[in-house]
């Protein structure tokens, strides 16, 4: 039986942090300094069946969903806490680091 894992976002990486004022990807128009789909401290819970939680970035859950299924089905990280771990989007640009924890 699966179980529903808990999202939580804990950090927004500046893109002013890793870039300054020189982005690498001069056609970008909308400028902005971090994600815009997420806040620090939002947190999503999904579901048993493993699908994205409603409001959630789709191109983050893509990015975690292979960590995902393996707290869902009872899996550990052993270098980390029981049923935890710290995933992040592959946004080079505006990275979010993301916290899972198996609800039971």
């Amino acid at each position: 039986m699966a179980s529903k894992v808990k999202i939580t976002v804990i950090k927004k990486v500046s893109t002013k942090d890793l870039w300054g004022d020189n982005p690498p990807c001069h056609l970008i128009e909308d400028w902005t300094d971090d994600c815009t789909a997420l806040n620090v401290g939002d947190e999503f819970i999904v579901p048993e069946d493993g699908s994205c939680p409603d409001g959630f970035c789709g191109w983050a859950f893509s990015d975690m969903y292979r960590d995902i299924t393996h707290l869902r089905y009872g899996g550990n990280y052993p270098w980390c806490e029981e049923g935890v771990w710290f995933p992040c989007c592959t946004d080079g640009l505006k990275n979010v680091i993301f916290k899972l924890e198996r609800v039971d």
